[in-house]
C-alpha cells in the first residue's frame, strides 16, 4: 500500500477588481486570500485566511461581487506583511484553483511588486485548474462553482457573496467529488469524527466567524452590470 503524502491547497482570492483590456491584474491588488489544506483527500483544518489593505480603492463592480468595503480594509496588513507566511504555506503543494489563471496572475503580480526575486508560482507549486477539469468532464455545460455545487448536490447556501475562504472550502468539496468521492457540505465543530462517504474520507472543519462587514451596493454600483458580470464569470 502506498504511503505517499499528497498535499493539496485549495485556494481562492478576492481583489480590488480586474481590467477588461490588457493584463487582468495590472494596477489591481489582492484583498483576501482563503486557502484550505487537503492531505490524502482529507480536509485537515489547517487553513490560511487573511484580508489585505490594497492601498487603492475597490472598484464598484468588484464590491458588488464580494461586498468587501474600503473602510473594512484600512487596518488590515499589506501583502508584504504576510507573504513569507503565505509562501511557507503553499510551497511544494498542489494548488487547486477555479480558473487558476486569474488568481495565479494576481499572485505573481503581487510577488513581482515586492522586488524580492520571488519566482513564478508554477515553479514551486503544481497548479491544477478545477475549471479546466470541469470543462473536460462536462463540455458545453455551465461549470461555475455554483453550477458544480448544484451538479454534485453540495450545499452552497451560505454563498450569498463571494468570499475567499468560504469559496475555497466549497471548492474543496466540489473538487473531491469531481475526482472520486461524493461529499456533502457540513461545517461542524473542530475535531469532529471523520466520516466515510464513498471513496473520500473528509475531516470537517470550522469556518471561523467572519469579520467581514457587508455593505450593500448602491444603485450606482449595481448599475455597473456588465463589468460585474465579467468579474463573476472569471471568479466562478
Amino acid at each position: 500500500m502506498s504511503t505517499a503524502i499528497t498535499r493539496q491547497i485549495v485556494l481562492d482570492t478576492e481583489t480590488t477588481g480586474m481590467n477588461q483590456i490588457g493584463a487582468h491584474y495590472e494596477g489591481h491588488k489582492i484583498i483576501e486570500i482563503g486557502a484550505v489544506e487537503v492531505i490524502n483527500r482529507r480536509l485537515t483544518g489547517n487553513n490560511f485566511h487573511v484580508y489585505l489593505k490594497p492601498d487603492r480603492l475597490v472598484d464598484p463592480e468588484a464590491f458588488g461581487v464580494h461586498g468587501i468595503a474600503d473602510e473594512f480594509l484600512l487596518d488590515k496588513p499589506v501583502f508584504a506583511d504576510v507573504v513569507d507566511e503565505f509562501l511557507d504555506y503553499i510551497r511544494g503543494a498542489e494548488l487547486v484553483i477555479h480558473n487558476a489563471s486569474f488568481d495565479i496572475g494576481f499572485m505573481d503580480y503581487e510577488f513581482g511588486l515586492l522586488k524580492r526575486d520571488i519566482p513564478k508560482t508554477n515553479t514551486f507549486c503544481k497548479v491544477t485548474d478545477s475549471l479546466a477539469l470541469a470543462r473536460k468532464m462536462f463540455p458545453g455545460k455551465r461549470n461555475s462553482l455554483d453550477a458544480l455545487c448544484s451538479r454534485y448536490e453540495i450545499d452552497n447556501s451560505k454563498r450569498t457573496l463571494h468570499g475567499a475562504l468560504l469559496d475555497a472550502q466549497i471548492l474543496a468539496e466540489v473538487y473531491l467529488a469531481m475526482t472520486g468521492g461524493q461529499t456533502s457540505m457540513t461545517f461542524a465543530m473542530e475535531g469532529e469524527t471523520q466520516r466515510q462517504q464513498g471513496e473520500a474520507t473528509i475531516q470537517r472543519i470550522v469556518r471561523q466567524a467572519s469579520r467581514l462587514r457587508v455593505v450593500f451596493a448602491s444603485e450606482e454600483e449595481l448599475g455597473a452590470h456588465a463589468s460585474r458580470v465579467g468579474v463573476r464569470e472569471l471568479k466562478g
